[in-house]
């Protein structure tokens, strides 16, 4: 009989782990670190499923894929579930209940946000902060303690389809945003709080060909000075609790089955002492796809080798195969238990012993009104105005607008992969028989669906739930008349009567709203984007491209809004109209977010975060590539540009977005020398210099020269910070800019800082070197532990 010794509220967490893990079985331990489908468990009335029994003999220490319209219902199976283990099982483990929570909490009646691309955009981490505060109260409301997010990926390839889940192709900026999202869903009290995942270690971002779960081709450098700068950022500033492998190989082994990964580097270099979780079904991607391990239970062996502590959604490897292998004598039972050990102690942080259950009464219209203003707010900040001829704001006197394209009446897809809708969706189609199952999920997922989900189509679905309205719809709050036509889908034509009636709505329109883009959905229906929905050819799609030539050959107008989660290579017609704004998914509220754009209710204050490209040849094209590579090159001799048939540069720069009104810099101050453990200080002015209020953000951009035989990127992100001001009004912006923050692997490969010549640039984008400065770093070579290094600029806004 169990002692229960490890009850005791009074011991830490880690001795409360450790008297447990004493307690258990190889049989329980080998369980702990699997999962478990929750219809596997209970029915959708919370009664017992056929294979309960069976399932807590073992009890698997982690639910996956609980979900369903009814936030209530879902509370209640939850709790099911935790009496299930808590009553029923040998030594009353909880669960640990997860959930994707990218851009709200993926369960239904809870409000959806902007799309973490668009979150990007609005260079405001502050209320990206908010909305994972919320979030996490929201889940631990309904019982779960893990949500599988954020996005960490340092997106470089708009060729693959999850750029929008990103927060871009800038690691500074998309560590400010990791943290941010890691210490409002965590909070400063775990037992308060819920794990976040950051996803996906390493370099999945950046696959061979833009393919999804393709190999990193990359080398150390840029694993530790790029693609792990957001993870150590929030391991390090904001305590990370769980990690998810990437699907790719790293250096030909599979992250997943890496111990130079997931041990070398993430633990013993970037200080990260929480569990790591699998990506879903990464040990049968090993055997089957990556044919790094011929069985299971191979896979198995590899993956506690090299600290992959938790196998998700199921046992493959883990499990029944893994308890085999350490009574074989392959496996040490002594390895397994540091990974058990880890969860353990989550679990008892968490606070989950003493209170496993969700909220006994759930207010299903409260719950659904929640965040609201705030998902709003960020989604009129997310939209970016990147070309204006002065078309825009629309003058009250233009009568008549025709809002034309595939997002003119479009509703739900603003709700891309990794919310709720979408993920309704998905299953929806697979119980029509539409798709096979993409993760592996048993046949009773099927009555389980049906039971807790709707039939309702998305797009009333998204009416009804979250009053989503078409961006048509939101235009007529501000124009008398307005004409809709659809024109094309996002990838097809419709034949020659329906572009007729665009063309004839634009005739006879003042001016025209040319709503085109993409889609994100889960492995089904009509997209451009998505999981496993990658792109070789990243063109704004033909079907598109006929219907804005058709529309432009009008005359009338022409204001082009791109809905979109990552970059496309956009047609002259495109480039050449009036004016053009970029819009993400944004969720409820993202409509009426680019309506209050157009008709200056909102003055636009959105930052691209990714560039443009002319075309999808010069891809990779992000700002930061390194000093004489891509459009970072010196000019060929007697060539007056890189490419023989167009410039090597973006068609917009990363960071780039107007306004409005108009701003000016000046007054540029900053030290000229430090130390290598000192900090500089950069400071200017900033002004709105036009008759509208408005917000821009003030970037500072630096080159590290320091000539010891390493290349270092041309430019990187050093800082960041968003200003708002009245006409005429105008602030002092400064930045303390620490040695430490400009660390790198040098040419010993030691992380350091080294001295050196630092060039920097003030501006409103990342071509925008209005004010232009440099300093020297002076002194020792000075070798940085990851708890020693600076990650952030800090900034302060003060009147003078």
């Amino acid at each position: 009989m169990p002692t229960e010794s490890y009850r005791d509220i009074r011991l830490p967490a880690a001795e409360r782990a450790e008297l447990l893990l004493a307690e258990m079985t190889v049989d329980e331990k080998c369980a702990q670190i699997t999962g478990v489908w929750p219809w596997q468990l209970v029915r959708a009335d919370g009664t017992d499923a056929e294979e309960t029994e069976e399932v807590l003999r073992r009890a698997p220490g982690h639910v996956a894929g609980l979900s369903g319209d009814d936030p209530a219902r879902v509370a209640r199976v939850a709790g099911a579930i935790q009496r299930q283990y808590v009553t029923r099982t040998r030594l009353g483990i909880p669960a640990l209940i997860h959930q994707e929570a990218l851009n709200g909490f993926v369960t239904g009646g809870h409000m959806v946000f902007p799309t973490a691309i668009g979150l990007a955009a609005t260079f405001s981490p502050d209320l990206v902060e908010q909305m994972a505060e919320l979030t996490r109260w929201q889940m631990r409301r309904l019982g779960y303690r893990q949500a599988l997010s954020p996005v960490m990926d340092v997106a470089l390839d708009p060729r693959w389809g999850r750029v929008h889940e990103s927060y871009g192709e800038d690691p500074y900026l998309c560590a400010a945003f990791g943290v941010a999202y890691t210490r409002g869903l965590q909070g400063d009290d775990l037992a308060k709080g819920v794990i976040a995942t950051a996803k996906h270690f390493l370099g999945y971002s950046h696959p061979v060909g833009g393919l999804n779960l393709s190999a990193y081709e990359g080398g150390a450098r840029q694993i530790r000075d790029l693609f792990a700068y957001p993870f150590e950022a929030a391991i390090r500033l904001a305590g990370l609790k769980s990690v998810m492998n990437s699907y790719a190989d790293v250096d030909g082994v599979p992250a997943g089955v890496s111990r130079e990964v997931l041990t070398g580097l993430l633990r013993d270099t970037l200080g990260f002492d929480g569990f790591v979780s699998s990506d879903y079904t990464t040990l049968e991607h090993v055997v089957s796809r990556q044919r790094a391990a011929s069985t299971p239970g191979e896979a198995a062996r590899l993956g506690i080798a090299a600290g992959l502590d938790v196998e998700l959604p199921g046992p493959y490897g883990y499990g029944s195969a893994l308890v085999e292998e350490v009574r074989r004598g392959t496996v040490a039972e002594r390895d397994v238990d540091v990974c058990v050990r880890r969860v353990l102690r989550a679990k008892f942080e968490l606070g989950l012993f003493e209170n496993p259950y969700p909220h006994e009464h759930i207010d299903v219209t409260e719950v659904a009104d929640e965040g609201g203003e705030l998902s709003r707010r960020l989604a009129r900040r997310s939209v970016v105005l990147v070309k204006n001829d002065g078309v825009l704001p629309v003058a009250p006197r233009e009568r008549t607008i025709a809002v034309l394209g595939p997002h003119a009446d479009a509703v739900s897809l603003q709700f891309p992969t990794y919310t709720y809708p979408a993920l309704r969706d998905m299953g929806n189609a697979m119980t029509r028989g539409e798709m096979v199952n993409m993760v592996g999920a048993a046949q009773a997922q099927t009555d389980w669906h049906e039971a807790m989900v709707s039939t309702v189509d998305a797009d009333t679905f998204a009416r009804e739930l979250y009053g989503a309205r078409s961006l048509h719809e939101e235009v007529a709050e501000f124009a008398p008349v307005v004409l809709v036509e659809q024109g094309c889908t996002l990838t097809r034509s419709l034949g020659p009567d329906v572009l007729e009636r665009a063309v004839d709505a634009a005739r006879r329109s003042d001016v025209v709203v040319l709503a085109l883009g993409g889609a994100s959905l889960w492995f089904n229906g009509e997209r451009t984007e998505g999981e496993g929905s990658d792109s070789a050819d990243i063109a704004l799609p033909a079907a598109q491209t006929e219907l804005a030539e058709a529309v432009a050959a009008t005359g009338k107008p022409l204001v082009v809004v791109l809905v979109q989660g990552r970059a496309y290579a956009l047609p002259r017609v495109v480039r050449d109209a009036a004016a053009i704004v970029v819009a993400s998914y944004g969720g409820p509220s993202g409509p009426q977010a680019i309506a209050e754009v157009l008709f200056g209710a909102v003055n636009p204050s959105g930052k691209l975060p990714y560039s443009v490209p002319r075309h999808a040849g010069q891809i990779p094209v992000y700002h930061h590539q390194k000093a004489g590579t891509g459009h970072r090159n010196p000019l060929p001799p007697g060539s007056s540009r890189l490419y023989l048939d167009m410039a090597a540069t973006p068609l917009y720069p990363f960071g780039h977005g107007l306004s409005y009104t108009g701003f000016s810099l000046r007054d540029l101050d900053h030290d000229t020398r430090i130390g290598t453990e000192g900090v500089a200080e950069i400071g200017a002015t900033i002004t709105n210099t036009g008759r509208a209020a408005g917000a821009t953000v003030v970037q500072l951009y630096v080159r590290v020269n320091t000539f010891d035989g390493v290349t270092r990127p041309a430019q990187q992100l050093a800082g960041f910070v968003r200003v708002e001001l009245a006409p005429g009004e105008f602030r002092r912006v400064t930045f303390r800019l620490a040695a430490a923050q400009l660390g790198y692997t040098n040419a010993a490969r030691d992380f350091a800082v080294e001295p050196g010549w630092v060039g920097f640039f003030l501006g409103l984008d990342s071509d925008d070197r209005r004010l232009e400065g440099s300093f020297e770093v002076v002194g020792k070579q000075r070798v940085l532990m990851s708890e020693e290094r600076s990650f952030f600029s800090e900034t302060t806004i003060t009147r003078i």
